[in-house]
């Protein structure tokens, strides 16, 4: 597929451990080494200003998308490729989805999980063809592959809903799983879709 822009959906915190703030670094270089530009939420703080910063310092491009709220109260990045400023939480999601070519969770809370869900259960109703992947720092993720294990023992997901993401402790695995995507047959199966219709670099949103 085309990969450009590669949303990064992280924590506003740095986490406990400094290996967090250590992978979201090492994250950016690859993105920069591969001229992809990042797009994510435009905060200052946490692991979103780790992944930015070190993304402008080695030469790549960033993109920020964040609330009028939020940027009036000074949680925001400067200095960063293009701002931009939205109404609410609602729009910058739907603007980053709009963006990006794929999506990428690094650890978080909350807000990261509800991020990649999202575009996850869009993947699963046919609204985009995009790849997503979880960045399993330390195994920070591992149990939410156990619940998702369990989502398809129950029968609440099928075993094909798992091949919409990658789960990788290593940035470059994750990039080729990006590059060489193909939505998953089950997307006709299901919605009479067919995957080789999607339009990877604007998506379905």
């Amino acid at each position: 597929m085309s990969l450009k822009n590669v949303a990064v959906f992280c924590g506003s915190q740095p986490g406990r451990d400094e290996i967090y703030a250590r992978k979201a670094r090492e994250l950016a270089r690859e993105l920069a080494a591969r001229n992809l530009t990042l797009v994510f939420g435009g905060g200052g703080i946490g692991l979103m200003k780790e992944v930015a910063e070190e993304m402008l310092a080695a030469g790549g491009r960033v993109i920020g998308v964040i609330p009028r709220n939020l940027l009036e109260r000074n949680l925001g990045f400067s200095g960063l490729s293009e701002l931009i400023v939205v109404n609410d939480m609602h729009e910058r999601k739907a603007t980053v989805a709009r963006l990006a070519d794929g999506f990428i969770a690094l650890p978080g809370g909350w807000g990261t999980l509800e991020e990649i869900f999202e575009v996850l259960t869009w993947a699963q109703l046919g609204y985009h063809g995009k790849p997503c992947a979880f960045l399993n720092v330390a195994g920070y993720f591992d149990p939410l592959l156990d619940f998702m294990g369990r989502a398809v023992s129950q029968g609440f997901l099928l075993p094909e809903h798992l091949k919409m993401f990658t789960m990788s402790e290593k940035p470059e695995e994750i990039l080729r799983f990006m590059e060489d995507y193909r939505p998953p047959l089950i997307l006709d199966a299901i919605w009479g879709l067919n995957p080789d219709d999607f339009n990877n670099s604007e998506g379905k949103d």
